[in-house]
């Protein structure tokens, strides 16, 4: 295989242990762009893709510039031989992951199972192909643990590539992708392509998974939809769901500046009104929410972590004031917590489903809409991306 250079990629930390030697690098390469000060985004391949989508995903068409995707010979979860001509007919979305990870690429699994959704039928014409960047765990049932475990075990289309260390490194280089090991920690950095290939085998975008990753539903639903424009004429359609939820310019989409709200105090006689200066968190749930319940104490864990450089505020929607109280006292919720008794400020950030996490910079604009449940290292990875480090 011949090693291939595209533009520069941040990396990601895609092990259980983060380095520290690598903190600044991933800080500094993970910071997204906010809307309002990125460069100008590539226009889209097709039609079906706005700019605004494009910009979610940085994608770069290839055009004219487009390649062959190299070669492999990989097993996937389900220990069958898969190679570039296995998909040969069929989009694909191709991706380096971790089998180890449990932040970043854990998002990624949960924009591809998204994905499938939005899809449909259209599925079958798809295919999600992940290749092992851990050599430390390349055996086929670490990447079926995984792949289990995350959410995608049940997608015929989803394929979780292994093979040999030495294999595993020669398809990285034949992509370009960076991968920087630490053999004392056994701990793994690596870049975040993501490789859109059409049916004739060419790389005909590159994209990548960040922070931004995080908003899963306008991501996912762009991942989709530029997999089926790369297919034939006849085959094109628009995929469900939509990038315009939470890209518009409405008034809590990404990128705007939702008027501040002032809600009652779950506990006590005070009220709760997000402030600017600080990055803020704002984490929709209730009682009645098991993975709402289920997460109170990973967002504990973050609150502590990050106090004095970012704000948690939780937001009991349409809930029993008092089955809340008990939940957060068992879980030992220390952040502020507001009662949105009638579900006015959910129903403003168009909260579609509970948990739902909404993350606001410093003046307020929303940088990041998370439809389900963080766990701490998601969140954790996330909040080191946007926020400054601590100064001593």
């Amino acid at each position: 295989m011949t090693p291939r250079r595209h533009r520069t990629w941040p990396l990601i930390a895609a092990a259980t242990v983060v380095l520290a030697g690598f903190a600044a690098v991933l800080v500094a390469a993970a910071q997204p762009s906010s809307p309002g000060s990125a460069a100008p985004a590539s226009p889209p391949t097709e039609p079906g893709i706005s700019t605004a989508a494009a910009s979610l995903l940085q994608l770069d068409p290839l055009g004219t510039a487009a390649s062959k995707a190299p070669d492999y010979t990989l097993t996937d979860q389900r220990g069958r031989t898969i190679t570039p001509s296995t998909f040969r007919g069929r989009s694909v979305v191709l991706t380096f992951n971790d089998d180890e990870c449990q932040d970043l690429c854990t998002l990624l699994a949960q924009d591809v199972a998204l994905a499938d959704r939005d899809l449909g039928p259209a599925a079958s014409r798809i295919a999600f192909v992940s290749i092992n960047a851990n050599p430390y765990h390349p055996a086929i049932s670490d990447v079926a643990s995984w792949t289990d475990s995350h959410g995608v075990g049940g997608d015929a289309n989803w394929y979780f590539g292994t093979g040999s260390p030495a294999t595993l490194a020669a398809v990285a280089r034949a992509y370009g992708v960076p991968i920087e090991l630490d053999a004392a920690h056994q701990s793994v950095v690596h870049g975040t392509e993501i490789f859109f290939i059409g049916p004739d085998g060419a790389e005909r975008a590159l994209g990548q998974f960040g922070t931004d990753s995080a908003s899963t539903a306008p991501f996912a639903h762009t991942m989709a939809q530029e997999a089926v424009d790369l297919l034939p004429a006849s085959q094109r359609r628009p995929v469900a769901g939509s990038a315009t939820v939470d890209l518009a310019t409405g008034d809590t989409g990404i990128g705007t500046r939702p008027k501040p709200f002032s809600l009652p105090a779950l506990t006590g006689s005070g009220r709760v009104t997000p402030t600017t200066g600080h990055y803020t968190v704002l984490n929709f749930w209730a009682s009645t929410c098991t993975a709402c319940v289920g997460e109170l104490a990973d967002l504990q864990k973050v609150s502590a972590e990050f106090a004095g450089r970012a704000d948690l505020i939780g937001i009991d929607v349409s809930d029993d004031a008092a089955a809340a109280r008990a939940t957060t006292r068992q879980a030992g919720t220390g952040y502020p917590l507001a009662v949105d008794a009638n579900g006015s400020v959910a129903g403003a950030y168009r909260i579609s489903g509970l948990p739902y996490t909404v993350i606001l910079d410093p003046t307020g604009q929303v940088v990041i809409r998370h439809p389900g449940a963080f766990t701490a290292e998601q969140l954790e990875y996330i909040l080191d991306s946007l926020v400054p480090p601590a100064t001593k």
